[in-house]
């Protein structure tokens, strides 16, 4: 089993990122080309169809500003200023038709491939393959750089690897693409292959994302196993955080998930009882009451 960090050489994208950041956006992107009417309302979400979509695309092209070490603020990394930022861009872009929107998803995750791409032979050409922090120590909301060192890009959220910021903008599509399919009535593009590609984001993310109210003198370890596939550990000491990519020896509960069903949780779309009760998830170890626990313990931007 592999652990949750993923692998690739420094400046190199995970091996098989940029084809799932491609085939994503074009999954989506075909969702929407077959929607007749984008004021449908997003299940469990304020936003409409058109709305969801105008976000996504806003996304994309920040997350490759972001890429190609363009300065972007958006927030300062709280959920609260994020949802505002993400309301004002809304309110200053129009755009809410499908065919248009969907072609500038594509497009934007295609600009930061080729960001990705230019950045990464700059780099190799000034003999800079160090690529400055690995992405363990990333964290990050939808936030724009304001400045960067060789090989990271800085979000409000602090630094992160041009690699992770593939993965998170992976996540980020997987989840509003996610929503986007059951709104208008079509399969989603989430799969375990995807899921794994995720994960680096998610794993560096968790520690900014903790929930302080929940996790208040919190101690419990956790070793979060996905079937078949990725582990990583999560550890707790009266409160404060600790993400490794390898599970603790001994750990007080380990949660054994499906992968989608790890995803959609961690992302909030769905809630760990029905999950369990549809033998997607298992709970093992000393205290397996603790992973009931666990998807409360954060609280995403």
């Amino acid at each position: 089993m592999e652990s949750a960090t993923g692998s690739g050489a420094r400046g190199t994208l995970p091996e098989g990122l940029g084809d799932a950041l491609r085939a994503t956006a074009e999954d989506i992107a075909t969702v929407l080309r077959g929607a007749a009417d984008t004021s449908v309302p997003v299940p469990r979400s304020e936003w409409t169809v058109g709305e969801a979509a105008a976000h996504l695309a806003q996304a994309n092209e920040l997350m490759a500003d972001i890429a190609a070490g363009r300065e972007r603020r958006y927030g300062d990394g709280t959920p609260q200023s994020l949802a505002a930022a993400n309301e004002r861009a809304l309110a200053e872009f129009g755009e809410r038709a499908a065919g248009p929107l969907a072609e500038l998803i594509v497009r934007h995750t295609d600009a930061y491939l080729t960001a990705f791409e230019r950045c990464a032979t700059d780099r190799t050409r000034t003999g800079d393959g160090t690529g400055g922090r690995t992405g363990g120590e990333a964290g990050g909301g939808i936030g724009g750089g304001t400045g960067e060192t060789a090989g990271t890009v800085v979000t409000p959220l602090g630094p992160m690897s041009r690699e992770v910021l593939g993965s998170y903008l992976l996540t980020h599509m997987l989840g509003h693409g996610y929503d986007l399919a059951r709104a208008l009535g079509r399969p989603h593009m989430i799969d375990r292959a995807r899921v794994e590609l995720s994960l680096p984001f998610l794993v560096a993310a968790m520690p900014r994302v903790t929930d302080a109210t929940t996790t208040a003198r919190l101690t419990a370890s956790y070793a979060i196993r996905l079937w078949g596939g990725a582990r990583f550990g999560v550890t707790f000491t009266d409160g404060a955080v600790t993400v490794t990519p390898r599970p603790p020896a001994r750990p007080d509960c380990t949660i054994l998930i499906e992968p989608v069903t790890f995803l959609l949780m961690a992302l909030g779309r769905i809630g760990p009882n029905g999950a369990m009760a549809r033998g997607r998830v298992f709970a093992l170890g000393r205290k397996p009451w603790l992973a009931l626990r666990f998807p409360g313990l954060f609280k995403a931007p």
